[in-house]
């Protein structure tokens, strides 16, 4: 979401803008953001910096999923030349980079166990230490973390540490999902639609009102980006002024309408549905063939995921992307 502000009236997002802004002016260093996928956090995050004292300094984004645990620490501490194999000079990490403003710590339930240990010392003393280095160094950063999970579950399961969680609680911020948000979809649909369609060069009036109320009703399981991510298709692919029924993804219209989804079967002699798009028909055979994996294997993400030759991770981020509700647990 390319956006400053962190758009709506619901009550809720009222309140989340008023605890961001008390947030943003006081001295507190570490921040925890909790939301479901698409919420909004790395928005949140970067609203927090730029209405605090901090704003002329850095802002640091890292997303703990994407980095590789074994790159993990020499990206956020820094390295020494000759620390390992390859280090050919010395390189300063993320966390001396986003000195005197804001680390953001992305899905931080990702990070590994030993990095996390690092991590807490660096909370309690505002010092670290380059790998391969002797001496420690101070920094002055805000760290500002955020998860789609339940960190407390994901401690008892012993795999996020108790004493960095509560090293982070010190103020959680719980973003809303969009279906709790009521009429916000429509002004934030609004929104995407003036912004969309001004970059396509394009003139759309608003939603049909069967599309206002479809938005209303539907669930959003990816929440605002996913909402974001129809209306921009919609601004690149159709040509009408209003933004149409015809123009929604079948998920919408099946949910909505309480239709079940087509059976998928692209064996040899079936009809191929390419009335409905490609995205959309894709989007269908990869849900069936998930969901036929993890049917196979009593629902076993772990097993799922070897069926389908994929880590756990990228089944879970797939299922997520898909609106699978299982997802959840994988």
């Amino acid at each position: 979401m390319a956006y400053a502000d962190l758009l709506g009236e619901h009550e809720s997002i009222r309140a989340v803008r008023a605890l961001v802004a008390r947030i943003a002016a006081s001295p507190v260093r570490q921040v925890l953001l909790y939301g479901e996928t698409g919420t909004g956090k790395g928005l949140v995050a970067r609203m927090i910096h730029r209405l605090s004292p901090r704003a002329h300094r850095p802002f640091v984004d890292v997303n703990c999923a994407a980095i590789p645990a074994t790159l993990m620490e020499s990206e956020l501490f820094g390295h020494e030349r000759g620390a390992f194999t390859g280090a050919q000079a010395t390189k300063q990490g993320l966390i001396e980079a986003a000195h005197g403003g804001t680390l953001f710590l992305d899905e931080i339930r990702e990070m590994d166990l030993q990095l996390q240990a690092k991590l807490l010392t660096l909370l309690d003393t505002q010092q670290f230490r380059r790998v391969g280095a002797v001496k420690s160094a101070t920094v002055d950063v805000r760290f500002v973390a955020s998860t789609n999970r339940i960190l407390l579950s994901e401690v008892k399961a012993g795999r996020f540490r108790d004493d960095l969680y509560w090293r982070l609680q010190v103020v959680p911020v719980n973003i809303p999902p969009l279906r709790a948000r009521g009429d916000d979809v429509l002004l934030l649909a609004e929104a995407f639609l003036r912004h969309h369609a001004a970059r396509c060069g394009r003139v759309i009036r608003g939603l049909e009102p069967r599309v206002a109320e479809m938005f209303r009703r539907y669930s959003w399981p990816g929440n605002v980006r996913e909402l974001e991510n129809l209306i921009e298709r919609i601004a690149i692919l159709e040509t009408d002024e209003l933004v149409l029924v015809k123009h929604l993804p079948d998920r919408i219209i099946r949910e909505v309408e309480g239709r079940a989804p087509p059976a998928v079967s692209f064996g040899e002699g079936a009809a191929l549905p390419l009335h409905r798009g490609f995205h959309e028909a894709t989007e269908d055979f990869q849900r069936a063939l998930i969901a036929a994996a993890l049917k196979e294997t009593g629902g076993r993400h772990g097993r799922a995921a070897q069926r389908l030759r994929l880590s756990r991770h990228a089944l879970r981020h797939q299922m997520l992307k898909l609106g699978m509700a299982e997802a959840a647990a994988a």
